[in-house]
C-alpha cells in the first residue's frame, strides 16, 4: 500500500544544479505594495538539504486526496497499438481538481503561520486561484483572485466555485488596480495574460495583513509538488516496473517538476537512467523558443527578476485553451535543468493536443485538462518514436488535473473551429526587445 510522503523531495543536491541569483527589481514600487514571502518558504528556496519534512497540518490537508492514482492506460496501449507501458498520475482528485492544491495547502499554511489574514493571487485557467481559494479556506484565510479576462469568460465555473470557497474573483484587467487601468487605457479590448493578473494581484496588497502568494513556479513551490513523483516511483515499484520516460505539461514548471524531479534526483544517485519531457504549447513555446535571461516575473517588474527561459514579461500569447500553459516564463530550476541538457521540450499544436485528450477520454474514461493533454499527447509521441524503433519503454506522464470546467474547449474542438495558435516570431522578437538590461556574469550560487 503506497503511503503519503512525510518529505518532501530537494533533488537539487543531487542534481548539482546551479540557479543564478535573484537580483532586485531596478523599478521602485508604489506606497503600500510589498513582496513578503514567509521566512520558511525562503529556507526551503534556498535549502540544500535532501529532503523537506512535511508539517503535520499539511500532511493532515494531504490525506484528503493522497495518495493520488498511479493507472496503467491499457485502453490507450491498445488504441495506439502501442508496445510500450504507459503510466498516468492522476492530480484531479481534488476540491481544486489539479495538482495545483498541493504546494496551495502548504504555502496557505506558511503564510498564516507568518500572519496572514488575506493573500492575493493572479491566475490563468483559474486552476492556481481555486487552489489558493481552497487553501485559504482551510486556514481561515481570505482570498483575492485576479483571472485573466479571457479565462474569466470561458470558464465561468470556475469563478463559481472560487466564490463558493470564500474568494473574491476579479477579472482582470481591471479597473481596480494602477497597472489593470494602463492596460485598459492602452488596449481596451485587452484580453489579459497571466503576467498582467499576476502584477495586479502584486499591487492589490495595501490592506494589513494582505500578502500576494506568488504561485507556482518558485523553488519552494517545485518542491512541494514533489509528492508526486515520490508516490509514482513507490507505486512503481510496487508494479515491479521503472519510468523509462517522464513526461509533463510546462505552464511555470510546477507540475512537471514535481513529476520529474525525484525521478531526476534518483538517476543523479545512481538509480536508473529516465528521460524527463517538458511539453509545452506552440502558443507560449518558453523552453523550445524563448531566451534564457534575467526577467521580470509579472508585468508590473516590481517582483526581483529571475534568471530562466522567458518569451518576456510583456508577451502576450495567441487565443490558446490551455489557460494554465499561457505564462511568459518557466521556473528558474527547470530553466537551469534545461540550459545544462538535463531535460528535454517539445512544443505542439492544440489541434493535435486536443486530439490526443479526446482519445484519452474515450478510452482511459477520464476527461484531461488541456494543459494534461500536452503530456498526454507528449506520451502518445514519445511511443510513437518507440515503437518505431523496436523498443518498449515505460512512460510516465502527468494528468496534472480534469476537464470537466473545458467543455467550451472540447466543443470547438469537436466542432471543427478549434484553430492551432501559433506564436509568430515577430511578436516573440518583440516581446524579447522588452527585457530588463542584463547584469554582467553572476556567481550562480
Amino acid at each position: 500500500m503506497v503511503s503519503i510522503p512525510q518529505a518532501w523531495c530537494n533533488a537539487i543536491p543531487a542534481l548539482g544544479v546551479t540557479l543564478a541569483p535573484d537580483l532586485p527589481s531596478p523599478r521602485s514600487a508604489p506606497s503600500g505594495i510589498t513582496l513578503q514571502i514567509p521566512p520558511s518558504l525562503v529556507r526551503q528556496e534556498l535549502t540544500r538539504e535532501p529532503s523537506v519534512p512535511i508539517p503535520p497540518a499539511v500532511l493532515e490537508r494531504y490525506r484528503q486526496w493522497r495518495p493520488t492514482p498511479l493507472v496503467r492506460a491499457h485502453q490507450l496501449e491498445s488504441a495506439l497499438g502501442t508496445g510500450c507501458r504507459l503510466y498516468y498520475k492522476y492530480e484531479g482528485g481534488n476540491i481544486s481538481g489539479s495538482h495545483k492544491l498541493n504546494t496551495a495547502v502548504a504555502q496557505a499554511y506558511y503564510y498564516h503561520r507568518a500572519g496572514a489574514t488575506y493573500l492575493t493571487v493572479g491566475t490563468g485557467a483559474g486552476q492556481w486561484g481555486t487552489a489558493v481559494a481552497a487553501a485559504c479556506a482551510m486556514f481561515g484565510m481570505k482570498c483575492r483572485v485576479y483571472m485573466v479576462r479571457s479565462s474569466y469568460e470561458a470558464k465561468p465555473h470556475r469563478r463559481t466555485i472560487m466564490e463558493m470557497l470564500g474568494a473574491t474573483v476579479i477579472v482582470s484587467p481591471s479597473s481596480r488596480t494602477a497597472v489593470g487601468r494602463a492596460e485598459l487605457h492602452d488596449h481596451p479590448d485587452s484580453t489579459g495574460s497571466l503576467s498582467l493578473a499576476l502584477a495586479e494581484a502584486l499591487e492589490d496588497t495595501a490592506e494589513p495583513g494582505t500578502l500576494f502568494c506568488t504561485g507556482s513556479g518558485e523553488t519552494y513551490s517545485l518542491l512541494h509538488q514533489t509528492v508526486i513523483g515520490l508516490e509514482a516511483q513507490e507505486q512503481l515499484a510496487e508494479l515491479g516496473d521503472r519510468a523509462d520516460v517522464v513526461i509533463g505539461s510546462l505552464g511555470g514548471g510546477s507540475n512537471f517538476g514535481g513529476l520529474a524531479l525525484p525521478f531526476l534526483g534518483a538517476a543523479a544517485l545512481g538509480g536508473p537512467a529516465v528521460r524527463c519531457v517538458s511539453v509545452e504549447s506552440m502558443a507560449c513555446p518558453k523552453l523550445t523558443r524563448g531566451h534564457f535571461a534575467y526577467d521580470f516575473t509579472d508585468a508590473s517588474g516590481l517582483a526581483p527578476l529571475q534568471k530562466m527561459y522567458t518569451l518576456g514579461h510583456s508577451f502576450a500569447p495567441p487565443s490558446m485553451h490551455a489557460g494554465g500553459l499561457r505564462y511568459h516564463g518557466t521556473a528558474k530550476l527547470i530553466s537551469a535543468l534545461y540550459d545544462e541538457g538535463s531535460i528535454d521540450a517539445a512544443a505542439y499544436s492544440q489541434r493535435d493536443v486536443f486530439g490526443s485528450a479526446v482519445l484519452f477520454a474515450r478510452t482511459e474514461g477520464t476527461t484531461p485538462a488541456p494543459e494534461s493533454a500536452h503530456a498526454i499527447h507528449g506520451a502518445t509521441m514519445v511511443a510513437a518514436a518507440a515503437d518505431r524503433q523496436g523498443v518498449s519503454r515505460a512512460v510516465v506522464f502527468g494528468v496534472s488535473g480534469h476537464g470537466m470546467f473545458d467543455m467550451a474547449a472540447y466543443r470547438s474542438y469537436l466542432d471543427g473551429t478549434m484553430v492551432d495558435s501559433i506564436v509568430s516570431d515577430e511578436a516573440i522578437a518583440r516581446s524579447l526587445a522588452d527585457l530588463p538590461p542584463q547584469p554582467a556574469e553572476i556567481t550562480s550560487r
